[in-house]
């Protein structure tokens, strides 16, 4: 018998539908004779008897059966499929990829699915091209929504579909899916009654929408805008049901019953509608209440701690309403010692939201919350904890006055917390993540403004106190020379005598020095600086004053330089730059404590920065040659496209990216990558501890062919909704979004780091056909042209390069020097 499959002709209107008698039907849809899908294995009897099916690409009913409408029962999910055939999440991205004009990607072919375009030939297990090339189908992979797009020319006359209807589908557990086009037009209200009476479900307006992974987030009037073809929604609980029965479960006297109401309600608070909904009913009392009158502290507590913040996220209760029981019995979590470290974070938390709210509250923080507790959770082991505490203390000293803010980082110091830094932060077990790190350096930007007021005042001469410390700074200096005291001498001695210090000390107006010190900046840190070098010896440093070590260090630079370059007071400007360029060097090897530094800046003498001059110059003036240019243009093509090829291969790496909420700077974790066929970027949520996700676990999609633009920095779109603050700039020089689709969505990021935005920014310019343009590039193509040019050249080593070719020489007058070979093999 012919194994190959013979077409059954069916008339379905003036189009045939031909089903397989063995394993393979195909059905032309009405709507498009291009439009054709090919489903397999299938008995074709059963399934086309009397049934009424929209086509999988435009939804158009076939004529054997009653108009698909609203109002009609939903067609079977079943029809011309048999077991085990294409799932719902299959047949909704293929309904969306050939509305769109975009053939099926692999998952269709391990589904047992294709699409063709128009014309003939058979279905067969393998894919085809725009030009109708097979493909090699991928097996084992799942069908995932929407698949992979494959190039324009797929489903070549199929029509687009109009801007305000999205084809989606939409599931409700133990009952069968329903595909339909959602007229964005029409109110969500009858939508959902047409849904509703699909399945027979009476009192529609019990009932919501919501997307079926995720976030889960509700379907609203001001967010339906964001479906998109190929979504797959859930028949859900409507929120003000939702928040009722939620609401009576967290009153249950049954423990197991309210605990996984609050578990719920943690997760459905991070939705804005659900929270609005609940906190209506009065939920946040009820919240409260749990928490000021229970002993708990186990995973009932963590649930609603949990959903006490998620409520509190959306802003519609104001921090200030908080009760003092409630405060205290928070701060006693994070007072505890034996107490779960998941409730100890979340109270953290909670706490850190809270300070900046209300000077009242602040001061309630402070007071209950001591510096020496922090310093204790800054010393465990769990990094999650040492982050939260992190992120109180700084929230507090932002939230102090000036004058606080002084006191309490002279508490830090006198409790040694850079050493608890050093040890506990910086050189611990785990990396320093990017946000404590950002956190690290709030606190340093905090500790050296506190200078800035010292450097921005100038010296008032008729200050008693400011003089005192001026002259205590000549007799620290000079008590130690045998002099006899300057009281014994007259006044016109005495003040010769002083000048003559103070000349010594460096100062140009040695008869009054405190004119020199009226120049602000350095103003008075100036002074306050050169007093505190001249009370401490290096052996008696207090190691917490940073500054003024560093200022130490660099003081006694100064003079070691002095004296390698036998300079004058004429050459005091030359000595500053040398002493510059040796700090500036020595910074940028990122010493890892003062030490180090000490030891590399005094190591780089005056000598050795002569040697890198001497060295660069060469260098510099080797690589300007008129052939080193030429060859440098010559080169820079092949080794540019050596970089893009690397930002490609980073993004379909992927990079593990944070998302920026309204209060904590940081929430959740998501995770973005790009195919390897550099066709589609996949992205999705993901959990802490995760990361490098499969790209099977993504499940959001955006085709790069969709993509129109790049948006950095002021114009992204989330970098201008939020507050002029410290989060966004700290946030702008890292933003960039993804404008793409028709409607111009945005996808917007926030790179952890300068390097990621660099390499991200490259990687979607190349993908968009633009230049790339980060100070990244630059560097990376200096450092391989540097590299490739020092290879070519490796002959030509302390050669110098002519400008022009060497002549060529005149041929010789004879050509007796050859030597014939044939006389000697014979």
């Amino acid at each position: 018998m012919d194994s190959e499959p013979r077409d059954v002709d069916l008339q379905v209107g003036s189009l045939p539908v031909a089903a397989a008698s063995s394993s393979v039907a195909r059905v032309w849809c009405m709507c498009n004779s291009s439009c054709r899908i090919s489903l397999s294995p299938l008995d074709p009897g059963p399934h086309f008897k009397g049934v009424s099916r929209p086509c999988l690409a435009c939804a158009a009913p076939r004529p054997d059966g009653p108009p698909h409408s609203a109002a009609a029962p939903a067609p079977p999910r079943d029809w011309a499929r048999p077991e085990g055939g294409p799932g719902l999440a299959a047949e909704v991205g293929l309904a969306a990829r050939v509305s769109s004009g975009e053939e099926a990607g692999p998952a269709w072919a391990a589904a047992g699915t294709s699409i063709e375009g128009g014309g003939g030939g058979r279905a067969s297990g393998r894919q085809r091209g725009p030009c109708g090339r097979r493909r090699q189908r991928r097996p084992g992979t799942a069908a995932r929504r929407g698949g992979e797009p494959s190039g324009a020319g797929a489903a070549a006359g199929a029509m687009p579909p109009p801007k305000d209807v999205v084809k989606i589908a939409i599931q409700m557990v133990g009952a069968i899916p329903q595909l339909i086009e959602l007229q964005q037009t029409k109110p969500l209200a009858s939508v959902l009654k047409d849904v509703c009476d699909a399945w027979s479900l009476p009192n529609a307006e019990r009932y919501a929408l919501q997307y079926a992974d995720g976030r889960q987030t509700y379907i609203t009037e001001s967010n339906r805008g964001e479906i998109k073809n190929g979504s797959i929604l859930q028949l859900a609980t409507s929120p003000d049901q939702e928040a009722e029965r939620l609401y009576s479960g967290i009153q249950s006297n049954n423990l197991d019953v309210k605990t996984d109401s609050l578990k719920k309600l943690a997760s459905l608070s991070q939705d804005v509608t659900f929270a609005q909904e609940f906190i209506n009913r009065n939920g946040l009392k009820q919240i409260f209440s749990i928490v000021e009158e229970g002993n708990d502290t186990g995973e009932m507590l963590v649930h609603t701690l949990k959903a006490f913040m998620e409520l509190m996220e959306h802003d519609f209760v104001s921090w200030e309403t908080l009760s003092a029981a409630f405060i205290k019995k928070v701060v006693s979590y994070v007072n505890m010692n034996a107490v779960d470290a998941s409730i100890q974070q979340l109270s953290l938390s909670i706490l850190e939201n809270m300070v900046p709210t209300s000077r009242l509250l602040f001061e309630l923080v402070k007071k209950e919350v001591t510096l020496d507790r922090l310093l204790t959770h800054l010393q465990v082991t769990d990094a999650q904890l040492q982050l939260k505490a992190m992120a109180l203390l700084i929230a507090l000293l932002l939230a102090a006055t000036d004058a606080e803010r002084r006191d309490m980082m002279d508490y830090l110091r006198e409790k040694n917390i850079r050493q608890f830094i050093h040890k506990n932060i910086i050189h611990s077990s785990e990396p320093l993540g990017d946000e404590m790190a950002h956190y690290l350096y709030v606190l340093q930007s905090v500790s050296l403004n506190l200078c800035e007021r010292r450097m921005r005042t100038s010296m008032d001469p008729y200050s008693q106190e400011q003089r005192e410390l001026l002259q205590s700074l000549r007799q620290t200096a000079f008590e130690s020379e045998g002099e006899a005291p300057a009281s014994n001498f007259s006044t016109e001695r005495r003040r010769s005598l002083c000048a003559k210090e103070f000349r010594k000390l460096g100062f140009m107006n040695n008869s009054n020095p405190a004119e020199d010190l009226r120049h602000a900046p350095p103003g008075l840190l100036a002074l306050d600086n050169m007093v505190y070098f001249s009370r401490h010896t290096p052996n008696a440093y207090s190691r917490d004053h940073f500054f003024e070590e560093l200022f130490c260090i660099c003081i006694q630079l100064v003079n070691k330089t002095w004296k390698e370059m036998r300079a004058t007071q004429e050459d005091f400007d030359k000595v500053l730059q040398v002493v510059r360029e040796q700090i500036t060097r020595t910074l940028s090897l990122k010493p890892t404590s003062l030490e180090l530094f000490k030891t590399r800046v005094n190591a780089l003498n005056y000598s050795e920065i002569l040697k890198l001059r001497q060295t660069e110059r060469l260098h510099q003036e080797e690589t300007l040659a008129v052939p080193v240019l030429e060859l440098r243009e010559r080169l820079k093509p092949e080794l540019l496209e050596l970089i893009r090829q690397q930002r490609l291969l980073h993004l379909c790496e992927g990079t593990l990216f944070r998302k920026i909420s309204s209060r904590r700077r940081q929430d959740k974790l998501w995770y973005c990558r790009l195919s390897p066929n550099h066709k589609v970027l996949h992205y999705g949520d993901v959990e802490e501890g995760v990361h490098s996700p499969p790209i099977e676990s993504l499940p959001e999609k955006i085709p790069v062919a969709d993509m129109k633009m790049l948006l950095v920095g002021k114009e992204c779109p989330h970098t201008k909704e939020k507050s002029s603050g410290k989060q966004n700039k700290d946030v702008l020089e890292l933003a960039f979004s993804i404008v793409y689709d028709v409607e111009e969505y945005c996808l917007s990021f926030v790179a952890p780091t300068r390097y990621e935005f660099c390499l991200w920014t490259d990687g979607l310019n190349v993908l968009l056909g633009k230049e790339m343009t980060s100070e990244r590039t630059q560097t990376d193509l200096d450092v391989l042209l540097s590299m490739e040019l020092k290879l070519r050249l490796l002959d030509l080593e302390n050669i110098s390069i002519p400008d022009t070719p060497p002549p060529i020489p005149k041929p010789p007058s004879n050509l007796n020097f050859c030597y014939d070979f044939s006389h000697a093999e014979q």
